[in-house]
């Protein structure tokens, strides 16, 4: 199996080509950037999103400003300061830095095989999710988490992705995700890409969805996963996980190693970002809410290992995920 026909991050020798994920699906637009100030600026704005992708996408801007020869700490601390929540791009930025040679050179075959290493993983992860799923499946995944995510073909929707290959799904839906609406705008678009038939629902409909067709598995990607198996993950994650228990819908977490923070003890422990209230009472710049109007606008919430069936990574799949069985597989 390749990796998707999506391919949201492009290395092109003297700067790092994102897809601009802002502006999708209406118009396909690539940010050039040529610095770690830049690609930071990138991941803040959302042009580049997914816990993987921003991965990557901060090792690549290491090297750009080696390539430069701009300040390597600095580069570090502007890149590390873009995204409080998604633990992947702090893995990468020490996984970079612990590399004996910080020369350009080094540093980019470094952030190369973080890109390779991810896309192998998705794939692997794909397959064993796929095979937690029964024939005719159908299943519900919110915001995004294909190949626009990652470094190709995606966690959550890579299970999907591998599944729909093997002919085992029966029906997909998918959430609009507000306010960033990356299921209507991205999952939606990489569906239609992938020629994977699929339904668009609104988030606030998702228990009722639940409620009149049977729901065999939510499948959900994750930002952050704590040591017990509290996961972060996009707001509206927790809700469904609730839903999906009431319902008798199993729930399935989709993340790569890299993913998990071992240090941090439980979800209490993971820091959760908030943004600005215009993302919530504005649209595309046009006011939806009076003006002035005040707004709780948190971008992830934490789901309970209570209420996770299987986290699914490259190294195994954790039914029923506790303390102990996220450390006998990972150590």
């Amino acid at each position: 199996m390749s990796s998707s026909v999506v391919q949201p991050i492009v290395w092109a020798n003297d700067h790092l080509r994102l897809l601009d994920q802002r502006v999708l699906p209406q118009q396909v637009a690539y940010l050039e950037c040529r610095s770690a100030v830049e690609v930071a600026h990138g991941i803040h704005a959302m042009a580049v999103r997914g816990a993987p992708a921003i991965g990557i996408a901060a090792a690549y801007g290491l090297v750009l400003d080696a390539q430069a020869g701009r300040d390597y700490a600095a580069a570090e601390k502007v890149l590390a300061e873009s995204r409080p929540t998604a633990v992947n791009l702090r893995w990468a930025l020490m996984r970079m830095g612990k590399l004996a040679s910080r020369s350009a050179a080094a540093l980019l075959a470094e952030a190369i095989a973080i890109h390779d290493e991810d896309l192998a993983q998705n794939l692997k992860m794909g397959a064993l999710g796929a095979a937690l799923l029964p024939q005719g499946a159908t299943v519900l995944t919110h915001c995004n988490t294909g190949a626009l995510a990652t470094g190709g073909h995606g966690t959550a929707l890579g299970v999907i992705r591998s599944a729909h290959a093997l002919g085992k799904l029966g029906g997909v839906f998918n959430t609009e995700t507000r306010p960033w609406l990356q299921g209507a705008r991205l999952t939606a678009w990489e569906l239609m890409q992938e020629g994977i038939p699929a339904q668009l629902i609104a988030d606030g409909a998702a228990a009722h969805l639940m409620k009149v067709r049977k729901i065999d598995w939510v499948i959900v990607g994750a930002d952050r996963i704590a040591a017990n198996g509290d996961t972060a993950n996009k707001i509206g994650t927790y809700a469904l996980a609730l839903a999906a228990k009431a319902h008798g819908a199993k729930f399935m977490v989709v993340a790569p190693s890299g993913t998990f923070d071992l240090q941090c003890p439980d979800g209490e422990a993971i820091p959760i970002e908030s943004r600005t209230a215009s993302e919530l009472t504005e649209f595309k710049g046009q006011a939806i809410a009076p003006v002035g109007m005040a707004a709780f606008n948190p971008v992830f919430d934490v789901t309970p290992a209570a209420l996770i069936d299987a986290i699914v990574c490259e190294r195994g799949v954790i039914e029923a995920p506790t303390l102990s069985k996220i450390h006998d597989l990972l150590g």
